[in-house]
């Protein structure tokens, strides 16, 4: 069971959780509704893909050295899943959108087409998800927030 008490681990595993959690209220500010579903969603700040990554990077810095092997494998570790998150995974995002907006138009024309009234349920698509990336700033404070939780949980456990 010593997985249990796995600091890096536990800091990565903590730092997705308030990742997530912080989303919520960070959305609520501007738009002025609570969306829960985004605890579960990917994309928007703060990146939880970043501050698991730099949890876990600051974890094991604290605990093994940054002249261990494992801290050398985390950080490109970290580096690739920030750059993907910030770069590949934001482009599909952008992508969806010209996607969806391209199936919104054809269906348009479909409806004046066929003289469309109603629109059955299952005649309903799903749309591709937008949200898939994040922006330089998220992945950013993502990033920084990772290496104080890895900073702070490292003091509290020890």
């Amino acid at each position: 069971m010593d997985i249990f008490f796995n600091i890096p681990l536990l800091t990565a595993l903590l730092a997705i959780g308030i990742a997530q959690f912080i989303k919520v209220p960070l959305y609520y500010i501007p738009n002025k509704n609570w969306n829960w579903g985004l605890i579960f969603s990917t994309g928007g700040m703060p990146s939880s893909h970043s501050a698991a990554v730099t949890g876990l990077t600051t974890g094991i810095a604290l605990e093994y050295g940054v002249d261990s092997p494992l801290f050398a494998i985390s950080t490109v570790f970290a580096i690739i899943v920030m750059f993907d998150a910030a770069g590949v995974r934001r482009h599909a995002g952008e992508q969806a959108v010209v996607i969806n907006r391209l199936v919104d138009d054809f269906n348009q024309m479909l409806r004046e087409v066929k003289n469309w009234n109603v629109q059955t349920e299952q005649m309903k698509r799903i749309r591709l998800k937008e949200l898939l990336g994040h922006q330089p700033i998220e992945v950013l404070m993502g990033g920084l927030l990772g290496i104080g939780i890895g900073i702070a949980f490292h003091f509290i456990v020890n």
